[in-house]
């Protein structure tokens, strides 16, 4: 998808992420991270065009949703990614199936709109 732009100050026009994109790029950091990072090296590590309070609330919304964890370090917090992509996005969807007071009809809709392969795949899975 291409970057959507909008008329900063002066005139200039500056790329604005799209929904969400932030939070995936900080994650991927964090996962391909040795080393629980601070705010700072998470910065660094997106190229140090934000500012750091932009990357700080990102850090601490991802925690607060559970996506990401930290530790004391010195005054602050260093990050970590406990979950890879495939078991976040399968974290995701246990927690929207448990809000949901009809998990049949939730289940029975979310198979009915799979794709042909994945429904294959999911069938075989199941059957294991």
């Amino acid at each position: 998808m291409p970057p959507i732009y909008y008329s900063g100050v002066g005139g200039g026009s500056m790329p604005r992420r799209t929904k969400g994109s932030l939070e995936r790029e900080v994650r991927a950091v964090l996962t391909a991270a040795s080393q629980p990072l601070t705010p700072g090296q998470v910065r660094d590590a997106l190229g140090g065009d934000l500012a750091y309070t932009t990357v700080l609330t990102v850090l601490s919304r991802l925690f607060e949703k559970g996506e990401v964890a930290r530790e004391t370090l010195g005054r602050g917090y260093a990050y970590t990614a406990p979950y890879d992509a495939a078991e976040l996005a399968a974290r995701r969807m246990a927690l929207m199936l448990d809000d949901e007071a009809d998990r049949e009809a939730v289940l029975t809709r979310f198979v009915h709109g799979l794709q042909p392969e994945d429904e294959h795949l999911l069938r075989g899975l199941l059957s294991q």
